[in-house]
Formats: structure tokens, C-alpha cells, sequence
């Protein structure tokens, strides 16, 4: 297939940074616009963000010379793209009219951001969970006045360890959840150079994190109906968010009541069994296996199974019967891959293969 242009709104920041390593030599999609604040506006990509590259490997040759754009310019960048992905940071307010204005130029819209994952008609995926959410669009567009324009977005990083094992035991009908993320500090946008105090250290607080954590979910395990989604109101999930000293990989302790009984044996073979569509269209980021289940009872760690199926499978371990609640589990997801740039890469992918994105 010849590959689409994409745009990267936010280019220079931490998850633009990831976009730009998992887009580079994608094999459906070429980078044709680098956008960021007017600060940056006329640099090279390297002098912009060279001196404060945070990805572990190198900046991409094909990327270094390219020239930043104005994210401002709305026209003038979707003119040259058949789609973006929105890293921006603005205040959410700014965000939705500027994600909007984005898809009125006919150009849709992933994101990244959080400002529009509670707008009704625009669709919140993991596309192995619920990629039906994206028959919203069609009601999206209506209201925008568009033919192909649209945003969709993706869920926070925060519920990624977690939500694919609720997801895979839905039959048993999970009811009431508590869950404690421990949530590395890329997910702030920083490094240990640049939070020199979070070495050895633990905040008790992330903001607005416990709200997203419990209620997106929710949103997720949704229904469309008259051209809007309608949040679950099952399983109820209370949480609590803390900031710890790892660069990579969020780390959740969940316990979770069911109505219906389930054997161990049982509950770690859905988690096994458990695909969706990246899975069955072979989409180019979707991991073959998209939950492992670790034996072992020091597993998963972030130094062994954060880069599991190339940081965009979910690790789960620790599954025991509790004495209070029915079960509980360690999960692990990798916060800047399948948590943030990955996630929205792939459901960008799931757009192409459905037919939501293609070119101008």
C-alpha cells in the first residue's frame, strides 16, 4: 500500500519523541510534518530537540533535518498530511477546539491527550478491547460538518496494566475493583536527569490520575448508542495513583470480586486466550500475544517484562484467591508505548484497516 502522511503535533516533548521513533519506518505511514510551539517553529528537528531527546535509542536520521512547524498553522499542515497524531501541550480547552479544528480541515485526528476523552462521539480504544467504539465517528462527523475528519483517542497510560485482564474476564462479570497503580516517571514526560529527586524517592499523589483510572475504564467497557457512548456503570473501581522511581512501566495491584465463580486455571486461560482485531488483521504494531500470564512469583517486573512483545503486550502475574475480595493480580504495561505513542499508533492502524483513515 503506499504509505500515508502523518503529522506529529507535539513533536518535540517526550510522546512526540516516542511517535517520531515508532513512525520513522513505519510500514504504513511517513512522516511529512514535524509540529510544535513557535518557539520551535523554523528549527531543524535536531536543534529542537536534540539537546533534550529523552528516548533511549538515537534520534532517527530521516527526522534530524526536518524543518518544525508552527503547531498553530492548522491549514497549512493539513494541507500536506492525510492524518495527525496530537501529542500537544496546551491547557485541555485549547486542545479540543484545536483538535477540532484539525479534523475540520478534513484531516482525523489521533490523540494522545485526555481533553476529549469524554466528549460522547468521540471514541476512547484499545483496539483489542473496544474497537466497535469507532462506528461513533460516523455521528462525529455529522456534528463537525465533515466528510472524513474526526479525532479519536486513546485511554490514559494508568489503566493499560489492568483494564486487558478485566476485559478477558468479563463472562465471571467483575463487579467491584480496587487498584493501585505504581507508575514510572516518564509518564510525567521526565527522566531521572530531569527529576533528580525521584531518585530513590515516592510521591503518594499524581493529579487528576485516580479519577481517569477509575472512570475510563468504564467508558471502554461502554455501548454506542444513539450516536454516542454510554460508560458502563459495572465494575466499580476505586484507585489509588503513586509516582515511582522507574524510568518505564506501570505497575498495578488490583483485587476484584466476580459474580460468578472461576477457577485459577480458568481465569489464566482467558488472559492467554484473549485477542482482538490488531490481533486477527496481523495490524504492523499489535503484539501476537497481547496479555502473558507469568508464573513465576516475582513476575512481571519492569527489568524483565516491561519491553514484553515490544512494549505493547500486558504482563500479569500473581493471580491468588484474596480473603476479602475473590482474586488479586499483579499487572504491568509499558506507559510510553502501549500506555501513550504506541496505543494511539496502533489505533491509527485499526482506523486504516476499517477504513476511517486513508488518504486525501
Amino acid at each position: 500500500m503506499e504509505k500515508l502522511r502523518v503529522g506529529i503535533l507535539g513533536a518535540t516533548g517526550m510522546v512526540g519523541q516516542r511517535f517520531v521513533t515508532l513512525l520513522a519506518d513505519h510500514p504504513w505511514f511517513e512522516i511529512a510534518a514535524l509540529a510544535a510551539s513557535p518557539r520551535s517553529e523554523g528549527k531543524t528537528y535536531e536543534e529542537a530537540a536534540g539537546s533534550r531527546w529523552k528516548m533511549t535509542t538515537d534520534m532517527p536520521e530521516k527526522v534530524r533535518g526536518m524543518v518544525i512547524r508552527n503547531v498553530n498553522d492548522v491549514e497549512q499542515i493539513a494541507s500536506g498530511v492525510d492524518m495527525v497524531f496530537s501529542a500537544v501541550d496546551m491547557s485541555k480547552d485549547e486542545i479540543r477546539r484545536f483538535e477540532e479544528a484539525f479534523a475540520k480541515t478534513e484531516t482525523p485526528v489521533v490523540s494522545n491527550n485526555s481533553a476529549h476523552r469524554w466528549t460522547e462521539d468521540v471514541p476512547m480504544v484499545i483496539p483489542e478491547i473496544n474497537p466497535q467504539h469507532f462506528d461513533v465517528i460516523e455521528a462525529q462527523k455529522k456534528r463537525l460538518g465533515t466528510e472524513r475528519g474526526f479525532i479519536a483517542v486513546k485511554p490514559n497510560c494508568s489503566i493499560q496494566s489492568y483494564t486487558p485482564a478485566l476485559a478477558a474476564w468479563m463472562e465471571y462479570e467483575p463487579y467491584e475493583v480496587v487498584a493501585s497503580t505504581y507508575q514510572a516517571i516518564s509518564g510525567a514526560g521526565k527522566t531521572f536527569a530531569d527529576w533528580p529527586e525521584m531518585n530513590g524517592n515516592v510521591i503518594p499523589y499524581i493529579g487528576g490520575e485516580e479519577e481517569k483510572s477509575e472512570k475510563e475504564p468504564l467508558k471502554v467497557f461502554g455501548l454506542v448508542q444513539d450516536g454516542k457512548i454510554i460508560p458502563a456503570t459495572s465494575p466499580l473501581i476505586t484507585c489509588q495513583c503513586v509516582r515511582v522511581p522507574v524510568l518505564n512501566g506501570h505497575t498495578a495491584s488490583v483485587f476484584v470480586k466476580f459474580r460468578k465463580k472461576a477457577t485459577k486455571e480458568e481465569l489464566i486461560e482467558k488472559l492467554l486466550s484473549y485477542q482482538g482485531y490488531p490481533q486477527e488483521k496481523a495490524l504492523p504494531s499489535a503484539p501476537k500475544q497481547f496479555i502473558q500470564y507469568c508464573e513465576d512469583c516475582n513476575r512481571p517486573q519492569v527489568a524483565l517484562d516491561v519491553d514484553y512483545e515490544r512494549g505493547m503486550g500486558v504482563s500479569i502475574g500473581r493471580l491468588r484467591e484474596d480473603t476479602v475480595y475473590d482474586w488479586k493480580f499483579i499487572g504491568l504495561s509499558h506507559n510510553t508505548l502501549r500506555g501513550a505513542a504506541g496505543g494511539a499508533v496502533l489505533c491509527a492502524e485499526t482506523l486504516v484497516s476499517m477504513g476511517y483513515i486513508r488518504k486525501k
